[in-house]
């Protein structure tokens, strides 16, 4: 307990601090997200608290990410779009697949699947990275214009046609469940659709205009038209906040830039009474601590949550790359290392816990991370001091965050997605070779318009193909079939210098660089076939080969009863640990190989071959 205390005022400075960047982005992200403000606030300290405590990352700092949020955010707009737009009967939904993306978060580090998240390529993270930016600025368009789609009298009566006729299809659908449709009577379904109200056609209306204008693609179409009925207050305001924040960290960096415009613009809208839209029109921010959501359990519908247990999946492996990644830039700037399993075990906790509470999830975050450690940060007491610091002001200030202005958070998210591009990646796109570029592209344009995760799904494969083909080409330029004397222009390897010309044409070697996997067992294939038919023992020179997968075993296998069959006697110079034991697992040793066929040096093949090989005085036949 002592050694955990030991840092504590570094640690206060650094969570107070974090906590004060996390408090606008918290609020933001929850807005963002279609869930409110408030759900910013509970997934952000909630958390922070439990991912402080359980995780393997001493300084991390864990809330509310643009990536999370961006998934969040579609995810919820399909179950409300389903609901009519209705957030009480979309939320044990909502939040149950929240919950189980946190419960898979812990299954992935119970399994110790944290190391493997190393592997996802720099081409696919950037790609995506950029991607979750576009998002951010485009899904922002209306925000920044001040521009209001339910607003729009004119755009909400051009869907009241279509309107009508999705009340009529509920009312036909209630019908057919109460078992009261008859078609040859429509008695029913007129006295219902009689009772339709112009408010209920209105409301309708909205839903379906609010459909129509969300996501990146209903942004871009009705941009032009956002543009047409811009509201020039919240315009500036907007562009305001984007000015502070950039222009205040100018001036000094100590303090939150985003918390000074997040303070000032409150300040001018309240003062001079201005009328703008507030947080209080997505939903007040209620005072207390958050209540536990037991709806997610007592109205559980199974059919309903099993199409989505993909998205609980897809929020889980976003978030582990995304603390990962944090985890590893927080290792870079403290010389710490940190357990990769136990961090995902600490994220998936904090993430459940908030789903239980109405919190949208969350992961790692980079920018308050460093700004943690900066601060004087050091253990995960400056984490839990985070999230603390984060309930005081929900407990304390909550009804008074919901006067500040949406166009605020407009203007922090503006911010946030243009800092969350890869720049670096950006810049050197022409410099990339054409496969990581082609991939990178792939990722951003699929992220932005198709979905976030089937590109990272579509980047990963590809990514694993065009690997792989590299890999095969390399193995077959340096892998080559050659006599002790000829060698094709390419200079022997220096212990086969000295080896008896006399076995020019009775033996050949086959060098193989790199590993042995189905990327190159047709070129292996094809290689191994021009060995003339002079030969009678062929050296197989596998001391660059660390690995071999099941097809390459079996490929190799083929071409050893092959060989066999020509009457060409394989000798195996140089095996390492892991394909020796594959081809005995198989019996290709000693079936096919004998053991003492193998050799660990090629002096020792060299002596063999001096003993055992017959030498005969024939003349050069042609392969």
């Amino acid at each position: 307990m002592k050694n955990l205390f030991k840092h504590i005022k570094g640690d206060a400075f650094g969570g107070i601090t974090a906590a004060i960047v996390a408090l606008p982005l918290a609020l933001a992200f929850g807005v963002q997200s279609g869930l409110g403000a408030a759900a910013g606030l509970y997934g952000a300290f909630l958390i922070g608290i439990f991912a402080a405590v359980f995780g393997g990352t001493c300084t991390q700092i864990s809330g509310p990410t643009a990536p999370m949020t961006v998934v969040s955010a579609a995810f919820v707009a399909t179950i409300l779009a389903a609901n009519n737009g209705n957030v009480e009967k979309s939320l044990p939904l909502i939040l149950g697949v929240f919950i189980l993306a946190g419960l898979f978060q812990i299954v992935l580090g119970v399994l110790r699947l944290g190391q493997y998240i190393k592997y996802v390529p720099y081409p696919v993270v950037s790609g995506f990275m950029t991607g979750i930016g576009v998002i951010i600025l485009i899904t922002q368009i209306f925000s920044v214009f001040g521009y209001q789609p339910t607003q729009d009298e004119e755009l909400v009566t051009s869907f009241k046609a279509d309107a009508e006729e999705v009340i009529l299809e509920n009312i036909l659908k209630e019908e057919a469940n109460e078992g009261v449709l008859v078609l040859e009577d429509f008695r029913e379904t007129i006295s219902r659709a009689e009772q339709i109200s112009p408010d209920q056609i209105q409301t309708e209306a909205e839903n379906l205009a609010k459909n129509d204008t969300g996501g990146v693609v209903g942004s871009l179409k009705y941009f032009g038209r956002a543009a047409k009925n811009i509201n020039w207050l919240e315009f500036i305001l907007v562009l305001s906040t984007i000015i502070i924040i950039y222009g205040f960290k100018k001036i000094t960096k100590k303090i939150p830039s985003a918390l000074v415009a997040l303070i000032v613009i409150t300040a001018v809208t309240l003062i001079f009474n201005l009328d703008v839209l507030i947080i209080s029109d997505k939903g007040v921010i209620p005072s207390g601590f958050p209540a536990l959501h037991f709806e997610v359990f007592t109205e559980f519908n199974l059919t309903a949550f099993i199409p989505y247990i993909a998205t609980a999946a897809a929020l889980a492996g976003l978030g582990a790359i995304d603390s990962l990644l944090t985890s590893v830039v927080a290792d870079n700037v403290t010389k710490t290392k940190h357990n990769s399993n136990k961090e995902l075990v600490g994220q998936g906790i904090g993430n459940s816990i908030a789903g239980l509470f109405g919190g949208i999830p969350g992961a790692g975050a980079t920018i308050r991370t460093i700004v943690n450690i900066d601060a004087g940060g050091k253990t995960k007491v400056s984490g839990v001091i985070h999230g603390i610091v984060l309930l005081m002001i929900v407990l304390v200030l909550g009804p008074y965050a919901s006067y500040i202005p949406l166009s605020v958070l407009a203007g922090i998210l503006v911010t946030v997605g243009i800092g969350v591009m890869d720049y670096k990646g950006l810049k050197v796109i022409h410099k990339m070779p054409r496969t990581d570029a082609v991939v990178m592209i792939t990722v951003l344009l699929l992220t932005v318009f198709l979905d976030l995760i089937i590109a990272v799904g579509i980047g990963l494969v590809l990514s694993a193909l065009m690997f792989m083909k590299k890999m095969g080409d390399v193995t077959t330029d340096e892998s080559r079939v050659e006599s002790l004397q000829e060698s094709n222009g390419e200079e022997p390897w220096i212990d086969e210098l000295n080896f008896p010309k006399k076995f020019k044409e009775e033996v050949f070697i086959k060098h193989l660089n790199g590993p042995l996997f189905f990327g190159y067992t047709n070129d292996f294939q094809q290689t191994m076939s021009k060995i003339p038919k002079t030969a009678n023992h062929i050296i197989i020179r596998m001391d660059k080969v660390p690995y071999i997968d099941q097809s390459g075993l079996f490929t190799l296998e083929d071409v050893l009863i092959d060989l066999l069959d020509k009457g060409v006697t394989p000798l195996i110079v140089g095996i390492k640990r892991q394909p020796l034991y594959r081809l005995r697992s198989i019996d290709i040793v000693p079936d096919l190989v004998p053991e003492d066929h193998l050799f660990e040096t090629f002096k020792e093949c060299v002596n063999w071959v001096k003993v055992n090989v017959k030498h005969e005085e024939t003349e050069l036949v042609a392969p």
